[in-house]
């Protein structure tokens, strides 16, 4: 093999891999009626989609990748304005001047140029569907008595894709709202305790609307065999763990 061979392939290794170095991000591959949907399980609260030419990035966060070897972004989706959802750097990379921001308000006060979306908007961007679901804590607080996320400032999104419909819920708790939702097809729910879900919390908003597929998100030290345990007996809904800490 010849050294400049070697040096592309070299290369190429090392642009799938995490800021870690450690090992290649997980991908799954879901089949929809406008094509194929890949999804880039980047870590923590972090995600990238690959759907109809078009590379979607979910709150890109620079601990958990180097986003100068990941494909920059024809849309971004901000849930809200934490540093660890909105994170100016990891942005700088991804983003281009063609780059479409979903955010909300307080986001936007920090990030420029974006589209705002309030909770209970619905909008239709680059031919996906997408729906704001508020996202807030109802239970978990600060020594101060504030909860960790207020209500009315952050979002989750139900994007469509063809015929599928993903909801990635930010931070939240199993809030009404969330148990309101029909036709969900995959589900990122968060279980990072204090802040967001304990597994009972995801397992009662999965009871609730009964996305086909869970998968735990940005779930930190939480241990995930809980919420195997608690929806064992839930067949509808398939548990399906991926590195997302």
């Amino acid at each position: 093999m010849s050294r400049t061979v070697f040096a592309a392939l070299f290369f190429l290794f090392c642009s799938i891999l995490p800021a870690s170095g450690q090992e290649p991000f997980e991908k799954d591959v879901i089949s929809t009626s406008g094509g194929e949907l890949e999804i880039t399980f980047l870590g923590h609260g972090t995600l990238m989609f690959a759907y109809d030419g078009k590379i979607i990035h979910v709150d890109p966060f620079s601990k958990v990748a180097d986003f100068s070897r990941l494909p920059q972004a024809d849309i971004i989706f901000l849930t809200h304005h934490h540093r660890d959802h909105l994170d100016p750097a990891a942005l700088e990379q991804v983003r281009t001047e063609k780059t479409i921001v979903m955010l909300t308000e307080i986001g936007a006060r920090s990030v420029k140029n974006g589209v705002i979306m309030k909770n209970g908007d619905v909008l239709d961007i680059e031919d996906i569907g997408v729906e704001a679901v508020p996202a807030y804590n109802l239970i978990h607080k600060r020594e101060t008595g504030e909860v960790f996320h207020a209500k009315g400032e952050g979002n989750g999104y139900v994007m469509t894709f063809g015929d599928k419909r993903v909801y990635v819920a930010g931070d939240t708790e199993n809030t009404p709202e969330m148990k309101e939702l029909k036709n969900i097809d995959y589900a990122f729910l968060p279980m990072n305790l204090p802040y967001t879900m304990t597994p009972e919390m995801v397992a009662d908003a999965a009871k609730s609307f009964r996305p086909k597929v869970l998968y735990p998100y940005h779930y930190g030290e939480t241990e995930t065999a809980r919420i195997i345990e608690l929806l064992k007996n839930i067949p509808e809904v398939e548990v399906r763990i991926r590195r997302m800490k």
